[in-house]
């Protein structure tokens, strides 16, 4: 899961994820590995943590926690201690790290160094896991330049043997970046930074309500002393009116820009206001714009009643979200085995996310261009320092400028293939709601309305269209869209078969020159249909869009579908609850299943982010001996202490091995070890107000299906009678993200790629994480397979990085 993407590319849907590598269980084995947590704390640390753990002892390793950072490794004693699987059990939803963190000023002299060589030699130490900002990735780096040096030190002043020198010569670093501000270059997301949004995005929808019953203007301060991406995408995905973020600061004039613009809004009807200011931010002479300096202007200007909230502390808080458990997860896992690989001259590295793949990249390349930014700020080069943040950071202030523009630019520029009156562009939904559509449609309309088109809402779906239910949409029309749940335009999922003509007959009526199509199978479907249809209506030979938005992830020609992080935080969330239910109580498992069809993208996600004991699928056959393990697993864990155990099951996983049997069996077999209970979660999956990932996802694929739509236009016949004309493959896509890319698949390609029966992508990328959810839940005494396959991730690095 990735929030970022890159440009829009036309492809193929021949990209498949078959590259793997075996993992042989214990084939490390006796190697000292350690992990510990640096600087400032964020959520999906401990996710980190567990993984490292678990993958390690998988390998063979002796893992150690170092506690309190830096300062634990110089102290040693009870500071340095083995890690054993059970110890790790029940962390994965907790928020900050469990095993502690200080910034430690000693390690910074080469004698604090020496301590903490010393202690790690003593425990056979020489594979470190460094979880924290540039500043512990550096240090750990300098550690690792010095060691040989240290070590002959140690020699000299008889604090190590020469036996003791040779064995652990070398010592290997691998850093993951745990920063709520997203402030390190080489990495879409650090690991915090959806937790902190989604904390800051639950604060702002809670003051909306209050804020509108007293006509208040609010103004969020949010954290980033150096990188405004929180305030940035908070922005983005609270519709707010103005934000100050340290690398662009406002125009000298932004008093009178702010007002008039806040004057502007309130002029339209609105009653609220809300401004976001990053704690960093500075104006063009270098000097700090404050929350309170920013409610002075306000208040003299216009004399509106203004209040201050600054998030503080409370944005590193709470549980970390699905999508920092899965990252925490899949960069612990990739780190060992980094670690694993190196050689002596392997350099240190760091574990970045490059769309949805794990990668690793050069620790110093990284941290030199992390520094270039804060550079280029001292230099007041604005410009570049936007640049240098990259194109998602440049991207997300792009669409926020234009979203948040009262009108069009004007004026509009002439295209002598364009209509003088613009086109009209129709949006619709298909398919079950989900939430991010509402942000979509409001990105389409504002998108239209800013390039001199027209916006046409259809109302529910094809029998809205069907019965004329058609509405010109203007700017304010979308005001508030995005923090709704569900589909405001409301939805169907009715196809246009067997009604094409009538369908056919209805876009031509109301002059309809491009479709967006939101949804999700039947939205996709849909589209197919009307392309297919096209030599016998021809009406349907306009451009067409189809934007996947489903829970259940399962439509092709993209990794994520609008709506399917949503469900997968109301999952985790549900499934924290119900374990939190049995707190105190005897032993007791949790069979839980969720929906999805026949794609078990969200039981396998879910269970990777929920810490699940098993997760099945119907994808990944699975037989009466793969339970029998799986109850084995469980007793083994209980065993061990372990009070709390998880099964998730998708819907449609096994028409025999239902929920409830396997709730029963694991009654029968468990009586005298543990307990069972059984829940089927059903729509409270499809409810709930739409994540910050959902809410950004939307508003840029929306903005980038107007650019598709546009570009189509162009190349299209401009009939007499004002109709478009255009039936090339390239005419009829689905707008996709792939690994970091927004891309356009035509539809008839899909085709080839598409289980049509089971409703579901004959490939899906998200199967790689099978085995590492298999390795992370399983007790080690429950191992009984040598190994396994695990995905080769991609080590290059994609153009565009931020």
């Amino acid at each position: 899961m990735s929030a970022q993407a890159g440009d829009v590319v036309h492809q193929s849907p021949s990209a498949v994820y078959d590259n793997k590598r075996f993992i042989e269980r214990g084939s490390h084995k006796g190697k000292g590995l350690a992990v510990f947590t640096s600087g400032g704390d964020s959520q999906g640390m401990n996710a980190a943590v567990r993984a490292v753990v678990r993958m390690g002892i998988y390998l063979g390793c002796k893992v150690f926690f170092i506690k309190e950072g830096y300062q634990g490794m110089l102290d040693g004693g009870e500071n340095i201690v083995e890690a054993t699987w059970s110890s790790v059990s029940s962390i994965i939803h907790k928020g900050g790290t469990v095993i502690g963190s200080a910034r430690c000023l000693e390690f910074r002299e080469r004698s604090g160094r020496l301590k903490a060589a010393k202690n790690l030699v003593d425990r056979g130490i020489t594979n470190l896991v460094v979880i924290g900002g540039d500043g512990s990735l550096t240090g750990a780096n300098l550690f690792r330049s010095e060691w040989s040096s240290l070590l002959e030190e140690l020699v000299r002043t008889g604090q190590i043997t020469k036996d003791q020198q040779t064995k652990y010569a070398h010592l290997h670093i691998a850093g993951m970046v745990g920063s709520i501000d997203n402030d390190f270059c080489g990495t879409d997301m650090t690991i915090g930074t959806d937790s902190a949004l989604h904390r800051i995005i639950e604060a702002i929808d809670a003051i909306v309500s209050t804020a509108y019953s007293h006509q208040r203007t609010f103004i969020m301060e949010v954290m980033g002393r150096h990188c405004g991406y929180l305030a940035i995408v908070t922005a983005l995905t609270s519709e707010a009116d103005y934000v100050f973020v340290p690398e662009m600061p406002p125009p000298r004039d932004w008093p009178t820009k702010l007002c008039d613009k806040l004057e502007q809004e309130r002029s339209t009807g609105q009653r609220l206001n809300i401004i976001i200011v990053a704690e960093g931010a500075i104006d063009r002479d270098g000097q700090p714009i404050t929350a309170e300096k920013v409610r002075e202007v306000v208040v003299k200007n216009l004399q509106q009643d203004t209040r201050i909230t600054v998030l503080g502390h409370v944005q590193r808080g709470g549980n970390p979200s699905a999508f920092d458990r899965v990252l925490g997860c899949r960069m612990g896992a990739e780190a060992v085995m980094a670690l694993m690989e190196a050689t002596p001259d392997t350099e240190s590295c760091v574990v970045s996310l490059d769309g949805n793949q794990a990668v690793r990249l050069p620790l110093m390349e990284c941290v030199e261009r992390t520094k270039a930014v804060t550079k280029a700020m001292e230099n007041k080069d604005w410009e570049n320092a936007v640049q240098l943040r990259g194109k998602s950071f440049v991207r997300n202030l792009e669409t926020y400028k234009m979203l948040t523009r009262l009108k069009p630019p004007k004026p509009i520029v002439e295209d002598v293939n364009r209509p003088s009156e613009g086109f009209n562009l129709a949006v619709m939904h298909i398919g079950a709601p989900a939430c991010g559509m509402n942000a979509a449609v409001r990105s389409f309309v504002r998108n239209c309305i800013y390039r001199g088109d027209t916006a046409l809402g259809i109302h529910d779906g094809i029998e809205g269209l069907l019965a004329g239910n058609v509405q010109n949409m203007g700017w304010a029309d979308v005001t508030g869209w995005v923090a709704q749940g569900g589909a405001i335009l409301g939805t169907k999922r009715t196809l246009p078969k067997p009604r094409m003509a009538q369908v056919a007959a209805r876009l031509a009526e109301f002059k309809i020159h491009g479709l967006l199509i939101i949804g999700g199978f039947e939205a996709y479907q849909a589209g197919l249909q009307m392309h297919e249809a096209r030599a016998e209506h021809p009406e349907f030979c306009i451009p067409i869009v189809v934007i996947p938005s489903t829970i259940s992830n399962n439509v092709p020609g993209t990794d994520f579908s609008l709506g399917c992080d949503t469900a997968l935080n109301e999952i985790t969330e549900i499934c924290d609850r119900i374990r939190q239910s049995a707190q105190g109580t005897k032993r007791r498992v949790f069979v839980i299943e969720t929906m999805g069809g026949y794609c078990g993208y969200l039981a396998t996600v879910a269970g990777l982010a929920g810490g699940a004991d098993a997760a099945y699928i119907f994808e990944e056959k699975f037989s009466i001996k793969d339970l029998q393990q799986d109850l084995y697993h469980m007793a083994a864990k209980m065993a061990e202490g372990v009070q709390r155990g998880l099964i998730l099951r998708n819907e449609r996983a096994n028409e025999n091995y239902n929920t409830d049997f396997i709730y029963r069996l694991y009654t029968e077999e468990g009586k005298g070890l543990f307990s069972a209970r059984q829940n089927i979660l059903g729509h409270m999956q499809q409810g709930g107000s739409a994540t910050p990932f959902d809410r950004n996802m939307g508003t840029k694929m929306a903005s980038k299906a107007v650019d598709g739509l546009l570009e189509q236009l162009k190349l299209a016949e401009r009939r007499p009678n004002g109709s478009i004309f255009i039936n090339t493959p390239e005419s009829a896509v689905m707008m996709g993200v792939i690994r970091r890319q927004y891309r356009l698949t035509p539809l008839e390609a899909l085709k080839s790629e598409t289980d049509f029966e089971h409703r579901i992508p004959k490939n899906h990328w998200w199967l790689k994480l099978r085995p590492l959810l298999r390795i992370l839940a399983k007790h080690e005494s429950a191992y009984e397979e040598e190994g396994m396959y695990m995905t080769v991730e991609d080590t290059t690095v994609a153009e565009g990085v931020i």
